[in-house]
This record gives structure tokens, sequence and C-alpha cells, in this order.
């Protein structure tokens, strides 16, 4: 889903007057370079998950052996 299909350009400007009037125009480039960091380490962090997975692992099932 993209962000256009969850949200309209009007709604995504309001979103962000509204951090420019609580947050102030000096601390929202910080906030914003924190949640890009943020996101780039949660990404690494599932890549590595899913690398140190062996692939026999991934193919297996839930279900109990009978």
């Amino acid at each position: 889903m993209q962000i256009a299909e969850i949200a309209s350009l009007d709604v995504i400007l309001i979103v962000i007057a509204v951090g420019l009037i609580v947050f102030g125009s000096s601390k929202l480039p910080k906030i914003a370079r924190g949640l890009g960091s943020a996101k780039s380490e949660f990404e690494k962090g599932i890549k590595d998950g899913q690398a140190s997975v062996p692939a026999e692992d991934k193919n297996q099932t839930d279900t109990p052996a009978n």
C-alpha cells in the first residue's frame, strides 16, 4: 500500500503543518532524521535476521508432527 492510497496530499500537508506548529521548525528535521535512521536500522535488522535463518527452517511449517 502506498502513501497516496492511504492519505491525500491535503492530509499530508495538514500533518506537516501541525508538526511545524507543535515541534517548531528547528526540531522537525532532527525528528525526521531520527525516524529515517530508525527505519534503516529496523530494515537492516530484518535483513540480518532473515539471513541468519537456515533455508530448511524457512520451508518448515509450524504444525507439529503426528
